[in-house]
């Protein structure tokens, strides 16, 4: 296989579940040893660059019982799952009790399988790395405390829900600052030089098993977050800072294996300072859902390099479905949107179907739920317009938009465009709840002088344009509440 495509496109699937309802279907067990020609096959057909298969390490058991004493996520797993039994809980993805393939999914001779069949059909594989926190029966917890965060006697008599005793030692339980801690895990101790040695051997294993790996909470680790989590729990500062360290580490001997850092609080641009090559853009989620349609456009006025390594989504294991989250048409016009930024695109199995319930990551099996056909149509049109060359890897402008002294309705509209020698897109989207008005100015000099015609096969509809008109004063556009047009630009005749 190739390099990776500028802006790939990413798809996640729940593993275990999916392998559970594979196994309904075929009415026998599967693993990823084991799944059909025909499902891979499904994957490849979509044109997907990478298969996330979220949580395929060895879960822990401890982490179950101490998920089956707390009442909240007790009620969690009933709303989802209504018919819930203690044997739907697997346990959580994100307390790992080993870097080693679950053998219920397949072992680590399944993973080596599947992702044969994904190369095979030019498809990635990307797993999960958890930096934080580890289960309370990791090897580790027992065979190297010094590891994880050091309490005291009165720490966990004091805060007994803050601290966990294992070998005589108490060790602090792991948490995000604005959080109370998780009950379920333990904390790393990320300015530790041997922990960090270890993390390194770790995260190279993972490496050797992917082609590319998402870390978890990945900001959580760096030194400013970390130390004032911690304080004198930390101990000195190092040097280095964590991720810079870890990745330079990997990197060594895989070369060429991406990092995907979730991360929030406005720390993207530093993580990609620190090696990452994608982080989450949760900001643009959060203002696809909220905020108005001016909002969006001066978030896509950041500069492009830093555009160029975000993650772009509106849907994934941690957030709500997007189907329950946006209005039926809001939900297409911030599916247009995100899928055709630049930056890697993510989409999650069960979004192209209108999925509502979102899932907790314990389950093994999530409910029955009808499939939206009309949505499955658009997400299918939709990704065939990402097969475009331009779309994946050309040259991405953000358009300007200019209204009438009497309609400021083109403040609704968001208007972007891509470009790859001869071959053209221009998106505009009406990110509002009521109909709307906008001149698009289109960045391209070679315009005038020839007719053009803009093909949108989401709206099945064709527009033939004089060039002199386009160059001169743009595109006029009127927009439906919440319409969008994908257009393929192309000379007329």
């Amino acid at each position: 296989m190739n390099g990776w495509r500028k802006y790939p496109v990413i798809y996640e699937i729940n593993t275990w579940v999916w392998l559970s309802e594979l196994s309904r279907t075929y009415g026998k067990p599967v693993t990823l040893a084991t799944v059909p020609d025909q499902q891979w096959d499904a994957l490849a057909m979509h044109g997907f660059d990478a298969v996330w298969f979220m949580g395929v390490w060895e879960r822990s058991p401890a982490g179950i019982a101490i998920s089956m004493k707390n009442e909240g996520l007790l009620t969690d797993f009933r709303r989802a799952l209504p018919d819930f039994s203690p044997e739907d809980n697997v346990g959580s993805p994100y307390c790992v009790r080993r870097y080693v393939v679950d053998e219920h999914l397949g072992g680590p001779e399944g993973l080596a399988a599947a992702r044969k069949h994904l190369a095979k059909r030019g498809l990635r594989l990307i797993l999960d790395f958890v930096p934080n926190h580890v289960a309370p029966d990791h090897p580790w917890v027992t065979e190297h405390p010094d590891y994880f965060v050091q309490g005291s006697s009165d720490d966990l008599a004091q805060k007994p829900g803050e601290f966990f005793q294992a070998g005589g030692k108490v060790l602090a339980l792991g948490r995000d600052p604005f959080f109370a801690p998780w009950p379920d895990v333990i904390q790393f101790n990320g300015f530790h030089p041997g922990l960090r040695k270890a993390i390194i051997e770790t995260v190279g294993s993972i490496a050797a098993q992917c082609d590319g790996m998402r870390c978890d909470m990945a900001m959580l680790l760096m030194t400013p977050i970390f130390e004032r989590t911690w304080g004198h729990r930390a101990g000195p500062r190092p040097e280095k800072e964590y991720w810079s360290e870890v990745i330079q580490g990997v990197r060594k001997r895989y070369p060429d294996v991406l990092f995907i850092a979730e991360a929030y609080w406005d720390k993207e641009w530093e993580l990609q300072q620190q090696g990452f090559n994608y982080c989450y853009d949760k900001r643009l989620y959060d203002r696809l859902e909220h905020d108005p349609a001016e909002t969006v456009r001066l978030h896509l006025c950041a500069d492009l390099p830093y555009q160029e390594k975000l993650v772009r989504f509106i849907e994934n294991h941690d957030e709500p479905r997007a189907a329950a989250t946006f209005g039926e048409k809001q939900a297409r016009a911030a599916a247009v949107t995100f899928a055709t930024l630049p930056g890697a695109r993510l989409f999650h199995e069960g979004q192209f179907e209108g999925r509502r319930v979102r899932l907790p990551v314990f389950l093994r099996r999530r409910p029955d739920e009808a499939t939206d056909k009309n949505l499955q149509a658009f997400y299918h049109s939709l990704l065939q317009a990402l097969r475009s060359n331009e779309v994946r890897d050309g040259e991405w402008k953000l358009c300007e938009r200019t209204g009438w002294p009497d309609n400021q309705s083109y403040l609704n509209v968001v208007a972007w465009c891509w470009q790859q020698g001869a071959d053209r897109h221009l998106i505009v989207v009406n990110l509002s709840g009521v109909r709307s008005q906008a001149q698009v100015k289109l960045p391209w000099g070679d315009l005038a002088g020839r007719p053009w015609r803009l093909s949108d096969p989401l709206q099945k509809t064709v527009y033939d344009r004089a060039g002199d008109e386009l160059q001169s004063s743009g595109l006029y556009v009127d927009l439906e509440p919440w319409g969008y047009h994908v257009f393929k630009v192309s000379i007329g005749t």
